[in-house]
Order: C-alpha cells, then structure tokens, then sequence
C-alpha cells in the first residue's frame, strides 16, 4: 500500500516538465471524474487533488506518485 498523505501536506511529483511541488488540497477515496475522466480510487488507493506552488494547476494523483516536500 502507498504512504498516506493529508489535506495540508505539501508534496512533489514527477510531471513531464520536471518536478512539480504543490500542496494537497483533497483526498478521493471514491470514484471520480476529474477533466472528462473517471479516476478509479479506493480507501486504500485513495487519489490527491494538488495544488502546482507555480501555477496554480490542479492535478490528481495516486499516493504512490508523490513524496513528501
């Protein structure tokens, strides 16, 4: 299982364009549709709506993408 991550937690990913910080603004624990897709997410594979430091860009994720900032 993938660490578990909080509302608040400030964290960084790997995107196309290099790596990313942001802060955590929403844990999914349910199925979601996010930009026309549906995010399968679960209690234990819950996914993070993040939010970019830079751009302000909001972006879903599952725990295993991020590590703590």
């Amino acid at each position: 299982m993938a660490e578990q991550f909080a509302v608040g937690d400030h964290v960084r990913w790997n995107s196309e364009a290099g790596y990313v910080t942001g802060v955590i603004i929403e844990k999914h624990t349910q199925d979601v549709e996010y930009h026309g897709h549906i995010h399968r997410c679960s209690e234990d594979e819950p996914q993070y709506a993040i939010r970019s430091d830079r751009t302000d860009h909001v972006a879903l994720h599952r725990g295993a993408a991020l590590a703590r900032w």
